[in-house]
Order: structure tokens, then C-alpha cells, then sequence
């Protein structure tokens, strides 16, 4: 896909619409637009995946591998959001599964091309990391609203009975 294709795409997408345009350019420059069946892994936990990943359209459910349970369903991303951020660390291993709840499109941004732009223009990396901040915060907040809902096992104020 042409450049100039990939960067109309980035500036609809919510995660890269307020970053400046020539910082979204260059995001368009080292991306592909890839298309996942419902029931395809985008990519998988302990993995190495070398792509930053935007939706554009479908869903995406992140999973973990919890102990005696299984693979666990953290949260669900949806058009405008990233997943797989870890490929932006030196070894790229997938913190968690990303899995196409539906027929998914994603802008796959090679990861390395990002970390080069990062070190060699603080400008760029600047932007892109403070927006990467913006999106892992919003997710700690979401994830932190699950686990409450996970462990309200108890209504408040209401002590669990026991047995005498």
C-alpha cells in the first residue's frame, strides 16, 4: 500500500489523528495495512513480534495465560487503539495474546524503524512516546476497572459468611 494511502488511513485512526503530520508521515513510511480472520492470533504472548499495531477496523481481544485457568481475556481493543507495544522494547516479547475477535485490519508499524526514528529525532520520539503513554495509561485504567470487576466477588459492606 502507497504511503500517501497509509498516512490518510493514520489520521482517522484516534491513536495517531493529533500527532503531527510529519511525525504521522513518517509513522506511514515503515507500515503495511494487514487484514486478520476472526479467530487468528495477530500475535502471542512470550512471542517476539516485531510490530506496533493500530485497528482500524474489528476487534481485538487481549489475552494472558493465567495458571490453573488458562488463557484470560484482559481486554478487548477496537478502531483507533494499539496493541502490542512490547515490540517496541529491545526484545519485543509479547507481553499478552492479541486475538481477532472478528474480522480485523490493522496498520502494522515495524517496531524497529520506530525505535531508529526515536533515537535519531527527538522530536518524533518525543511525540510518539508521549502518545504511547497517553494510550498505556488509559489502558492501566481500564485494566484496573476489570480487575475490580474481577474480584467484586462481595457486595461492599456486606461481610462474607462463614461457616461456624
Amino acid at each position: 500500500m502507497e504511503t500517501n494511502q497509509l498516512k490518510f488511513i493514520l489520521e482517522e485512526l484516534r491513536f495517531s489523528a493529533t500527532l503531527p503530520a510529519e511525525v504521522v508521515e513518517q509513522i506511514a513510511e515503515g507500515s503495511s495495512l494487514e487484514h486478520f480472520a476472526a479467530g487468528e492470533y495477530l500475535f502471542r504472548e512470550g512471542k517476539v513480534d516485531r510490530n506496533l499495531y493500530l485497528v482500524r477496523r474489528g476487534l481485538m481481544a487481549l489475552e494472558m495465560l493465567v495458571p490453573q485457568r488458562g488463557s484470560v481475556r484482559i481486554l478487548t481493543v477496537g478502531p483507533g487503539e494499539m496493541a502490542g507495544w512490547s515490540a517496541l522494547l529491545d526484545q519485543g516479547r509479547m507481553t499478552a495474546s492479541g486475538l481477532a475477535v472478528e474480522d480485523t485490519e490493522v496498520v502494522a508499524v515495524a517496531a524497529g524503524r520506530l525505535q531508529q526514528l526515536c533515537e535519531s529525532n527527538s522530536i518524533f520520539g518525543y511525540h510518539l512516546m508521549r502518545r504511547m503513554a497517553d494510550a498505556l495509561s488509559k489502558r492501566l485504567v481500564a485494566t484496573r476497572l476489570q480487575l475490580l470487576d474481577l474480584f467484586a466477588d462481595t457486595a461492599v459492606g456486606v461481610k462474607p459468611e462463614r461457616n461456624a
